[in-house]
């Protein structure tokens, strides 16, 4: 990968910065030091953007589309560590720690991102207080969340964590609360998200369904009693 961004790529950058979740606020000079660095890498859906095991190189800043994250066992299980989407941060925890890729990343669909070379990031951390708050920020966030997907796999059954996932994601459309689907989400995803398998994840779906506190559709999950999903979240 080249060293730098080009000039044409520079407002670009600038603009992804603008509506990261961790970067947004940076200093108009900090940003402008870090949107040099960023160069445009696009990815189609299956694309592996990193490896688990690999060296910790590059981080990348996802401009637009979605990526999992997924650990692979010795018997070719695979167990979903985290789902991002636009304005969300990969590879950090490498490039800080000088470790391997702790998970490897894949496009699930069309993806744009911004790479930034690792020691790049680390020279402009030193210079620049404002991003290694903000590098602090992403880092912390990243690990709250990996906590909390330990207390999820580990302390909730299958059905409190679909419960538990479904509320995280759910937006108001309409009046309704739904949880769109996009097409990759299919049960078999879904089913690696919650360390679990399809089958055991459809009966769960279709028994919440029968009592009437949610409508499986195409495009979308609809919640129709928020309150029982809550208190199945919590079992």
């Amino acid at each position: 990968m080249p060293a730098s961004t080009t000039t044409s790529d520079f407002s670009l950058a600038r603009q992804v910065l603008a509506v990261s979740r961790h970067f947004a606020s940076l200093p108009a000079d900090t940003a402008d030091a870090l949107a040099r660095q960023m160069i445009p890498r696009s990815y189609t859906a299956g694309q592996v953007i990193c490896l688990e095991g690999e060296l910790g190189e590059y981080v990348w800043f996802v401009e637009k589309g979605w990526v999992k994250g997924v650990r692979t066992a010795s018997d070719g299980r695979e167990q979903a560590a985290l789902f991002l989407k636009d304005g969300e941060t990969v590879g950090a925890e490498a490039v800080f720690s000088g470790a391997n890729y702790p998970v490897t990343v894949i496009a699930l669909e069309k993806v744009n991102t911004w790479a930034v070379s690792g020691q790049a990031l680390i020279d402009l951390v030193k210079r620049h207080p404002a991003l290694s708050l903000a590098c602090l920020d992403h880092l912390s966030s990243r690990a709250v969340y990996y906590i909390q997907l330990v207390e999820d796999l580990g302390l909730r059954n299958v059905q409190a964590r679909i419960a538990h996932t479904l509320l995280e994601h759910t937006e108001l459309k309409d009046g309704q609360l739904i949880i769109p689907r996009r097409p990759w989400t299919t049960l078999d995803e879904m089913a690696v998200r919650l360390g679990t398998v399809r089958d055991v994840l459809s009966r769960s779906l279709n028994a919440l369904e029968a009592e009437g506190i949610l409508k499986m559709e195409r495009s979308q999950i609809i919640i129709l009693n928020p309150q029982k999903l809550v208190e199945r979240g919590k079992a």
